[in-house]
């Protein structure tokens, strides 16, 4: 696993901890929730992972985008898809959204790197 997939990861992880350590109700609810939307219902994981990734990219969260982009991998989302995802992020987002729009294409070039 390359360093920048492993060193997001590594800071994700350690830092929920931290958080969830502390035993805040309203936080330990919020990431309740957050985890529980994804899960398989009317929509499948794989289109909710993707619909994350778009507002996301709209919302322009670097971190958000690296987290959806896994999850996406994970789910088996193809390069020809993620590119159109990119597409309907940037058409909703506006111009702004470009440069969140290399970042993401940098790391999923990070991502699909370790399935070659």
């Amino acid at each position: 696993m390359s360093n920048l997939i492993q060193d997001f990861n590594d800071y994700r992880a350690r830092m929920n901890e931290v958080i969830l350590s502390k035993n805040n109700l309203v936080m330990k609810r919020l990431w309740n929730l957050d985890t529980n939307t994804y899960e398989e219902g009317a929509l499948s994981t794989h289109t909710k992972e993707m619909l994350g990734l778009v507002a996301s990219m709209v919302l322009r969260c670097d971190d958000c985008i690296k987290y959806h982009l896994g999850k996406c991998f994970e789910q088996g989302v193809t390069t020809a898809q993620l590119y159109e995802i990119f597409a309907v992020a940037n058409i909703v987002g506006g111009t702004i959204v470009i440069p969140h729009t290399r970042r993401a294409a940098e790391y999923w070039e990070e991502l699909t790197s370790v399935r070659k």
